[in-house]
Order: structure tokens, then sequence, then C-alpha cells
């Protein structure tokens, strides 16, 4: 997806708000919904990264306390010419990953604690490959803004709904029905917005990644054990917050509520099959693995596999 599309449907998004904001107040609430969205935009470039690392109880490591981890990502930073991001591991048994923060110079990658677990290192190497190319492709700050206004249309259209919106008072012209459409189609209407920012952007990030890493199948295979693992192993913390769902590389939500009637993220078979056809045209192609018996892995735990990546 190109830049121009992107900021379309951010331009949409925050147009979105401003009619939830007119459904609830009319040309009054509509101001005062662009004025909060131009606020919350800006605090969104400046803090979002540390709020959304902060609902998942994300803690920072260093050389110290996560050594063989720490030098992985800055020798996969290395080869991808982008600054070391902050480096933080998220104590949830569900494998998964994202990349936050507003620039390359102010990037932070997170793991969970499952996801170290469950891959071995060649697939995890994959898979921070993944979250450096959104950092390079400067994803990151489009994706916390876009989780931010999602978010935000959510509670504002429920809050038109409970509290009263579109009054007589308020200079709307469609009445207090008004409010309930909204607090049921806007949330839908943000997530298809979401959906489309991020499809694409995945698939870009999965190319990167794959290039940045050397091992596109290891990537794939990373993304099989991942999607298995979202699947079967809840995330409360990404439930309570479904608007940062695409954040992740693979979607974190059990599908069991209507915030993942729309997913965010390709179907993992085509994401897995485009890396294959990339296998192909880099050479040395082979079938993305199975997964293999655990083993130790270089952070401690089952990993999933008896290989070590390229950073020891």
């Amino acid at each position: 997806m190109n830049y121009m599309r992107t900021a379309v449907l951010l331009a949409g998004l925050t147009a979105l708000f401003m009619v939830v904001g007119f459904a609830i107040g009319g040309k009054g609430g509509m101001m005062v919904a662009l004025l909060v969205a131009a606020g919350m935009n800006l605090f969104s470039y400046w803090y979002a990264d540390k709020m959304v690392l902060g609902m998942y109880g994300a803690r920072e490591v260093d050389m110290r306390t996560a050594p063989e981890f720490v030098s992985m990502v800055a020798e996969l930073a290395r080869r991808a010419e982008l600054p070391m991001p902050k480096v933080y591991i998220i104590d949830n048994p569900q494998p998964n990953a994202f990349a936050t923060g507003r620039n390359p110079q102010n990037a932070a990658v997170a793991a969970t604690t499952g996801l170290l677990q469950t891959l071995n290192p060649d697939e995890v190497a994959g898979v921070m490959a993944h979250e450096l190319a959104h950092v390079k492709h400067h994803d990151t700050l489009t994706m916390t803004i876009t989780a931010s206004i999602a978010g935000a249309i959510s509670m504002l259209a429920n809050f038109g709904l409970f509290f009263g919106g579109g009054n007589r008072e308020s200079n709307n012209p469609f009445g207090g029905i008004s409010a309930i459409l909204m607090a049921i189609l806007a949330p839908i209407a943000a997530m298809v917005v979401q959906m489309a920012i991020s499809r694409s952007r995945e698939y870009e990030a999965d190319r990167g990644g794959a290039e940045i890493c050397g091992q596109p199948l290891a990537l794939a295979s990373a993304l099989a054990k991942i999607a298995g693992g979202a699947h079967a192993v809840p995330n409360y913390a990404a439930e309570a917050n479904p608007a940062t769902a695409h954040m992740f590389i693979i979607n974190p939500l059990s599908g069991a509520r209507m915030d993942n009637l729309f997913s965010t993220h390709p179907n993992t078979e085509n994401r897995i099959a485009a890396l294959e056809d990339l296998a192909r045209q880099m050479g040395g192609y082979r079938p993305a693995p199975a997964t293999a018996a655990p083993a130790r892995g270089p952070w401690g735990g089952n990993t999933g596999g008896t290989r070590r990546g390229p950073w020891g």
C-alpha cells in the first residue's frame, strides 16, 4: 500500500470520528470531535508507543537481562540499516509480537514470552525482522495513530448512545436515532478502515522481514506456529484493547467477540504462500518446516526447534 492511500484512509478515519461527533452533538459536536482528533494525533505521535507498551505490561530488556535476544535484534537492525530499537518482553503465553514508535530513531519492538518459548531461533529472527521492516517502512506511527482513533470512535459512539446524543438542542437533523446507529455502525466502519490500512502493510513487512533475516521460510514457519498459538491461547490484554489488534504480527483476538468480525490481518496461508514464492526467487526453496520437537533456546524455555540463529 502506498503512503498516499494510507493518508487517505487515516483522513477517512478522522472524518468518521467527526461524523460520530456530529451524530452526538450536531455541528458543535463535529467541531469538538475535530479538535479531539487533532489532539489525539498529537498525543499519539509523542506518547502512544508508551501507552501501548503499558497496556501489555511490556518490560524493557537489555544485554544484562536478555543478552541473546537483544544481540539478535541488534544484528537484525544492523542488517536493516536501522538504529537500535528498544527491546521489550511481554509476559504473555500467546506467541505474538509487535513494533511501535513514532520513527526509527524512537522505535521499540516487543515479543511475548509465548513467542520466545514456542519458536526456534531462526523463526524468532524472522518475526523480529518483520517488526523491524514495519519500523523501516514507518508503519509504526500509522498503526499507533490508527489504534488511538479507532478506539476513540468506539468509545465516543457508546458515549452518545448511553448519554443521550442527538437531542434537539444539538442542531442534529437526524434526531436521537443517529446515536443508536452510530453506536452500531461506527465501530464496524473503524474496523474496516483498520483492516484496509493493515493488510497490505503486513505483506510488505513479511517481504521486508524475509529480506532482512535472509530466511523467508523461517518467517513462514513462524507465522504458521503463531497463528496456531494465537487461536489456542487467549490474550486477555488484547481482548480488552481490540483497537490495538492490528499492531501484532498475527491477530491476537480469539474471534469470540464482534471485534474480530473483520480481521485486520491477511489470511495466514496467503502470507505463507507469498513467502514461499519469495524463497523460490531467492533460491534454495524448500517447503516450510512443520513444528519441530521443542528444545532449549538461547533465552531459556522451549523454543520448538534445535537450530541456533545467526546471532549465536
